[in-house]
């Protein structure tokens, strides 16, 4: 191990070191009846910064509207994790439409959190409200749970979620998730769940 990454050798995806890994530069594309999960592109850009500045989907991400700049961040994000973790986030595309609403996917972003969830592939979703309620957030999560179980196995996934968003809680369930005694985040309560195989 040089000096230049002893500090931080990254997360453990369940049971594969993190050199075991595969080698997955970005997010592979995934299809389900209704749905494409793939890597964001340029393009995506538009859609992504307009579901960042509604204010009913950013309600439980701060409350505050992403400006564009912010979104174009959060994009570049959610493609550059998968070369540095070997997962990451989906852009999710209906089919039919050829319109991306959403995206999901697992993340490490150091929180400062306390229980510390570092290091595991931590779940989380974002959808724009045109497809709420018509399961197109279930059927993308379990699609990218599949692919995570599948390739890494992991022995626990945390996601974390707002006190007030009884929507995503109501989700994380569905998929398998329960709830935890809530987390302090950022000086706040959040609520914390897991799924454990």
């Amino acid at each position: 191990m040089t000096a230049a990454n002893s500090r931080h050798p990254g997360p453990d995806p369940g049971t594969h070191a993190a050199n075991d890994r595969p080698a997955i530069h970005s997010a592979p594309t995934l299809e389900t009846e209704r749905l494409i999960l793939r890597s964001f592109r340029r393009e995506d850009l538009d859609a992504h910064a307009a579901k960042l500045a509604d204010r009913e989907v950013v309600r439980h991400l701060g409350g505050h509207a992403f400006n564009r700049e912010d979104a174009w961040r959060r994009l570049t994000m959610a493609v550059g994790q998968w070369p540095l973790l070997g997962f990451g986030y989906w852009a999710v595309e209906l089919k039919a439409e050829n319109r991306m609403v959403g995206e999901v996917g697992f993340a490490d972003f150091e929180r400062g959190m306390v229980p510390d969830i570092s290091g595991a592939p931590e779940m989380g979703w974002v959808f724009d409200p045109s497809v709420h309620g018509k399961g197109i957030a279930v059927e993308a999560a379990r699609a990218a749970l599949d692919w995570i179980d599948a390739t890494y196995a992991p022995p626990e996934i945390p996601a974390i979620i707002s006190i007030e968003n009884a929507r995503s809680m109501r989700l994380a369930e569905r998929l398998g998730f329960v709830r935890e005694p809530d987390a302090v985040y950022l000086d706040e309560l959040i609520a914390l769940f897991r799924r454990r195989r």
